[in-house]
């Protein structure tokens, strides 16, 4: 299926679900899937955004901006997942009790505002990683539009830059507690950390970057291309200063680089056990 056929399918998806409240984040999916629905739907659609220590400041400035530009309605809630102690703990399924948590109050939401249903900005290569999110997703019966169309994220970004979208060469973006390794707890401090860090790189230039935490360590991953830069022993100083700076002990460079959930690599994902190999 060509790609403007799957826009197409995209569009008659949105309109067949007659009304709809998008879980919106502001990264390049929600921001897309927004502006589709936005398009077919008109004032039948809302923008439900949750605001909360694990999502960066950064973006849900962005997610308001874009909503008030373009004149789509607006509801912002705080989360609240530090709350649940499920969630604290950071298991493996961690993601779980959070979105179960967060589409169950933009179900609420949309209930309040007549809205008939409720989706998501999953694509077609979400399935491709370990999402126990996407669990969630279903257990509440919200869709995923771009999934149902065949989306991928590559192809969302070139949609995305046809329709003059701001976030169509946007970095990756994901909820901080993915930043940590499954069974350390998480809290406010430490989130703060790794947000004020990942916000440090992005200032030095590095496009698409994060800190993950293991303890007190921060573990750097930048794209593979931008490795160089970090053996540069001048700046590679001042990012360890300043990180230790925000809190950390110690500061290490990932030799392989960005990579999308890899603090999934210690799982084994087909048994749903750890990999101690």
């Amino acid at each position: 299926m060509g790609l403007q056929e799957k826009y197409r399918k995209l569009q008659q998806n949105l309109k067949d679900l007659g009304s709809v409240a998008i879980a919106f984040s502001g990264g390049v999916d929600s921001v897309f899937l927004l502006k589709a629905a936005h398009d077919v739907l008109g004032s039948r659609v809302l923008a439900v955004t949750a605001c909360s220590p694990s999502f960066p400041k950064q973006e849900a400035e962005e997610a308001k901006r874009f909503c008030k530009e373009n004149g789509i309605r607006q509801v912002t809630f705080l989360s609240g997942e530090l709350e649940s102690e499920e969630f604290r703990k950071n298991p493996p399924d961690r993601c779980y009790f959070c979105k179960r948590r967060i589409f169950g109050k933009v179900q609420e939401i949309a209930r309040q505002n007549q809205i008939e249903a409720v989706a998501d900005g999953a694509n077609a290569d979400d399935g491709a990683d370990y999402r126990p999110g996407m669990k969630a997703a279903r257990e509440l019966g919200v869709c995923s539009p771009l999934q149902e169309a065949g989306l991928s994220k590559a192809e969302i970004r070139e949609l995305s830059r046809k329709l003059g979208l701001f976030s169509w060469d946007k970095p990756s973006s994901a909820c901080l507690a993915s930043r940590f390794v499954y069974g350390e707890a998480i809290n406010e401090k430490k989130l703060g950390m790794v947000e004020e860090a990942e916000r440090f790189l992005s200032e030095l230039g590095f496009c698409q970057s994060r800190v993950r935490m293991h303890g007190m360590l921060a573990r750097i991953e930048v794209q593979k291309e931008e490795l160089h830069k970090i053996a540069n022993e001048k700046l590679g100083m001042q990012i360890s200063e300043r990180l230790k700076e925000i809190g950390f002990t110690y500061v290490a460079l990932d030799l392989e680089g960005y990579r999308m959930g890899s603090m999934n690599e210690t799982l084994d994902i087909r048994k749903g056990k750890e990999n101690n190999e």
